[in-house]
């Protein structure tokens, strides 16, 4: 596929439009929807990840926005991938709402276990399609959005690695150390990622509610910030004043809260980082089990309203920094 050219008329992002995806299902890298960029000059691999979720868009509407804004590195590569492309393109075949997921959810997969196995769902075809890409990554930020209206997260995980990026990047200044899910591994935590002894580091940024046309600007400044933080572009570029961030927080997860019933329910609306005071305090049922805080100033991490068994129902968590 030619170069793409720059577009200088781009609209302001919007998450609640979502681009076409049409001009990107060539690629230019062998793989649908996929594509990279070279620079003359030596430097790392970074990999830019959007719609693991279908209904997540503002990841996509920040890929478009530096796709057509024709921005290109000045030293290493940088790799934009749409994901899940076949749920996010249900939302124009008609599907009466936006689809996360068409078989299974895509951020489940990323183990040699599963992408190794018997599986077939489209999720896990997909998701084979991308992994020389992902597995060709020295760092890669993978783009999400979230079901409540909470302040944008960076996801680190639960190594010292991803501590430091994530405090290193600044935006969100807020962090989330975490080990992920029950139910399967996240592209964020997928092989070298995972593992402390190497150099390669992946963080996941969650940018807001999926519908808040605010969400496609944060992910626009994460993804900027990013590959300018590496300094795959002009890091000058993308400077800020250190006024325009809040404090940073550091939040420790110290268990994911699965649901084991159709009936899991909380006590009231939380929307997300909300801080529950007092030790043994119930805020949820599942079936007949009560949840309660295990300790003092409990931080509760993007709370999920309607949760199936075996899906992460809310991440309890302390401030550690």
């Amino acid at each position: 596929m030619p170069d793409l050219v720059a577009d200088q008329t781009i609209a302001p992002a919007r998450a609640d439009e979502p681009p076409s995806l049409d001009p990107y299902g060539e690629g230019n890298s062998g793989i649908p929807y996929v594509l990279t960029f070279a620079a003359s000059r030596p430097g790392p691999h970074v990999v830019l990840t959007a719609i693991l979720h279908g209904n997540e868009p503002c990841g996509a509407i920040a890929l478009d926005r530096m796709l057509r804004s024709g921005l290109r590195p000045k030293r290493g590569r940088i790799t934009f991938a749409f994901a899940n492309v076949e749920a996010y393109l249900r939302r124009e075949a008609g599907a009466p709402a936006p689809c996360r997921f068409v078989e299974e959810d895509m951020n489940r997969v990323w183990s040699p276990a599963v992408l190794d196995g018997k599986g077939g769902s489209a999720e896990l075809r997909r998701a084979r399609m991308l992994r020389p890409v992902v597995e060709s990554a020295d760092y890669l930020l993978d783009i999400h959005s979230m079901q409540n209206d909470s302040e944008p997260l960076l996801l680190c995980g639960p190594l010292a690695k991803g501590r430091r990026l994530a405090l290193e990047l600044g935006f969100p200044s807020t962090v989330v150390a975490d080990a992920g899910h029950a139910a399967g591994t996240r592209l964020r935590d997928y092989g070298a990622f995972g593992d402390e002894a190497s150099p390669r580091n992946a963080v996941l940024v969650e940018c807001g509610q999926h519908a808040d046309p605010r969400s496609g600007e944060i992910a626009m400044r994460a993804a900027r910030g990013f590959i300018a933080h590496l300094g795959v572009i002009d890091p000058t570029a993308e400077r800020r004043p250190e006024t325009a961030l809040p404090g940073r927080l550091m939040i420790e997860v110290t268990e994911a809260v699965t649901a084991a019933s159709p009936r899991f329910q909380f006590t009231q609306r939380f929307s997300g980082l909300d801080r529950i005071q007092r030790a043994g305090t119930v805020i949820a049922h599942d079936g007949e089990k009560a949840i309660a805080t295990p300790y003092d100033d409990c931080v509760l991490v993007m709370p999920a309203e309607g949760c199936q068994p075996g899906q992460t129902a809310v991440r309890l968590g302390r401030v550690v920094a």
